[in-house]
């Protein structure tokens, strides 16, 4: 019968092989579910991988009713794999990042932070008035000038001296 399935898609053939092992392969399924819904889903998904693999059946390696409940086997394998594994949480703290920065990094960043402002305590008030005013209140250039009165010149020259004199003091302390 099996043969018939395989070589011509043969329905009569593989009708009788469904009212055959259809309700073994399900009372099979039910031992190991201990659920009959599922073991008629996987009894359903076993013939229709038989029909499927009708083609793939070598007598020389088995019987018909071992190389059935092997594809059954299988499958019930892969569905009890599929309903054991964990499903992913992305709120698992696990996969959630670290708020806080590791100590190390933290302390690198406050030596650095430390190094910055002393070295501004380091410029001259007007330059240091300008970096305040262009960096801590994100004031334009033409608005700086426009505030104290500066040519615009004289403004970009200033923080210019003033970023040199930072990278100077700073490399100083690397």
């Amino acid at each position: 019968m099996l043969a018939a399935v395989g070589q011509s898609k043969d329905i009569e053939a593989f009708e009788a092989l469904f009212r055959h092992y259809g309700p073994r392969v399900r009372a099979y399924m039910a031992k190991l579910a201990r659920d009959n819904q599922a073991a008629e889903e996987l009894m359903q998904e076993t013939m229709l991988a038989v029909w499927n693999k009708a083609h793939q059946f070598d007598p020389a390696r088995g019987s018909v009713s071992s190389w059935i409940f092997t594809i059954a086997r299988n499958l019930r394998t892969d569905a009890y794999r599929k309903e054991k594994r964990p499903t992913f949480d992305p709120t698992d703290p696990a996969f959630v990042p670290d708020d806080v920065p590791p100590a190390d990094v933290e302390f690198e960043g406050r030596q650095q932070a430390d190094r910055l402002h002393r070295a501004m305590e380091t410029l001259p008030s007007e330059q240091l008035e300008l970096l305040k005013l262009a960096f801590f209140n994100e004031a334009s250039h033409s608005t700086i000038a426009a505030k104290l009165g500066l040519p615009m010149g004289t403004v970009k020259s200033r923080i210019r001296l003033a970023f040199a004199k930072l990278r100077a003091a700073l490399e100083d302390h690397t």
